[in-house]
């Protein structure tokens, strides 16, 4: 039951909101706002996964990550394909930890 009352929240918390969308009209300044949480997102993910935070530390980068992250950047420079970008990152990825780089 507890399964089925998750997914159900879930569900409906991804519905709702087209539900809305589909019935009112969302006026322009508020389609705009939303258009910078898909950036706001993956940067705050990747901010995240590049530098390490420790209390009463300054945050440190993590090399292997931030050496991964160069040619995913040029692959979404170059393709502007999502997909590709994780692949990229995940073989960089992949090969830093396989030879050990930025270590």
């Amino acid at each position: 039951m507890t399964i089925l009352g998750c997914g159900l929240v879930t569900w409906l918390s991804r519905v709702i909101p087209f539900i809305l969308v589909k019935n009112f009209t969302v006026p322009r300044p508020v389609i705009r706002f939303l258009s910078f949480v898909p950036v706001a997102i993956m940067a705050a993910l990747f901010i995240e996964s590049v530098l390490s935070f420790k209390p009463g530390h300054w945050a440190t980068i993590e090399w292997p990550q931030m050496l991964a992250s160069i040619p995913a950047f040029a692959t979404a420079i170059i393709t502007k394909s999502l997909l590709m970008i994780c692949i990229v990152g995940i073989i960089s990825m992949a090969v830093i930890r396989y030879f050990n780089l930025g270590m």
